[in-house]
């Protein structure tokens, strides 16, 4: 059976990753994971400079989901070179092609910030893509300013194009009218895949006392609640565009990913069940195996966008 997909020139090993934001710097998740046995794991939202992130509280639980407003807190792109790099590289191994991929979600208040992390990245050749975050609605500038608005969202591309030569996913919004349309600008831009979705703006309030759960008042929600509206975008997108979609939004089995994958998702990234069940990622990509098994299927690639 082949489980190998390919992202732009990018190949995986199957088709499951993890979320940025969920699955830390992947070396978090290592006692309960083998992150060998993944297609590739994204780590967390690296900017230019260190962020402290948003003040607490900044996380709730929510009916079948989660909101947070973290807001990219991480140390800076140096210091993921210099010491995250070389613990992810003694965790991962690489005796034969694929092996699993690591891709940095970049993240920026300006153009100038994101090319500034990609020339680094493109410089770090244990790098194998990045995920470029124009959706974060955790943000005060940047973030999702530049997923609303196609011409924006271009621009940003098109500059990290320029600055990074190897796989570069972008990051898409919900949190618009036409998702689409965003993800034919940022294809023309030069992007070699999309992801979608990033989190839904979403708030909760506390009755008894009467002011927002979280201190942002505002958030991204995230987890089962978002998937039959992920599933749908996917499903709009993979028939538009040429390059690779990736599947985001509440997968938390081999059925979900399934779903997005018969939808037109080439892969697809498990993000908020990472917290229930460190180890669902490696399940999933049993329970892939195992349906195709089931099915008779030979390759994966067989049941992308089978759905009409």
């Amino acid at each position: 059976m082949n489980l190998k997909v390919d992202i732009g020139n990018l190949e995986l090993p199957n088709p499951v990753l993890t979320a940025s934001g969920t699955f830390g710097y992947g070396i978090e998740f290592s006692d309960f994971v083998d992150l060998n046995a993944l297609g590739g794991f994204v780590v967390k939202g690296t900017t230019a400079a260190p962020r402290e992130g948003n003040p607490y509280p900044r996380m709730a639980e929510t009916p079948l989901g989660m909101l947070n407003a973290v807001g990219l807190q991480n140390k800076g792109v140096d210091y993921f070179i210099a010491h995250i790099v070389p613990q992810i590289e003694r965790k991962r191994r690489k005796e034969a092609e694929p092996f699993t991929r690591l891709i940095v979600n970049v993240s920026g208040s300006q153009v100038e910030e994101y090319v500034e992390v990609a020339r680094k990245l493109a410089d770090c050749k244990e790098v194998d893509a990045i995920e470029v975050n124009i959706s974060c609605p955790n943000v005060k500038q940047g973030g999702m300013a530049f997923g609303t608005d196609p011409r924006m969202a271009a621009s940003v591309v098109e500059a990290v194009r320029k600055a990074f030569p190897r796989c570069m996913i972008v990051k898409l919004s919900p949190n618009v009218t036409d998702i689409a349309a965003m993800a034919v600008a940022v294809e023309e831009a030069g992007a070699d895949s999309v992801s979608l979705i990033n989190t839904l703006l979403g708030m909760a309030i506390d009755v008894e006392k009467q002011k927002p759960v979280l201190s942002t008042v505002t958030g991204g929600l995230s987890g089962p609640c978002v998937k039959p509206v992920a599933l749908r975008m996917v499903w709009q997108v993979a028939r538009l565009v040429k390059i690779p979609v990736i599947g985001v939004g509440g997968i938390c089995t081999a059925g979900d990913a399934l779903e997005f994958i018969m939808a037109g998702a080439s892969a697809v990234e498990v993000g908020s069940a990472n917290f229930t069940d460190p180890s669902v990622t490696q399940k999933i990509v049993a329970g892939i195996e195992a349906y195709c098994n089931r099915k008779g299927i030979t390759d994966i690639r067989e049941l992308r966008g089978i759905i009409a």
